[in-house]
């Protein structure tokens, strides 16, 4: 199985100076396995720690995708 490419693309972002759009791709980020895999990207790249509000909202979606889900029943 392949690498999502979406850690990349949001590195792509942060790069090209737009800290506002890649917080708004992370609070949507497909899965905590792909938070993850930026997180590690972050700090290869020494991005981690750059930007505050990334950093949040890279722990605030971890927090949100590992906690149990409210459920409903049918």
């Amino acid at each position: 199985m392949r690498p999502s490419p979406w850690p990349d693309k949001i590195l792509a972002v942060l790069r090209a100076g737009n800290p506002a759009a890649a917080i708004a791709q992370i609070k949507v980020a497909p899965s905590v396995k792909d938070l993850n895999a930026l997180k590690k990207a972050m700090e290869k790249a020494q991005f981690a720690g750059r930007w505050v509000d990334v950093d949040r909202a890279i722990e605030e979606s971890l927090q949100a995708l590992s906690a149990p889900r409210l459920h409903r029943s049918p």
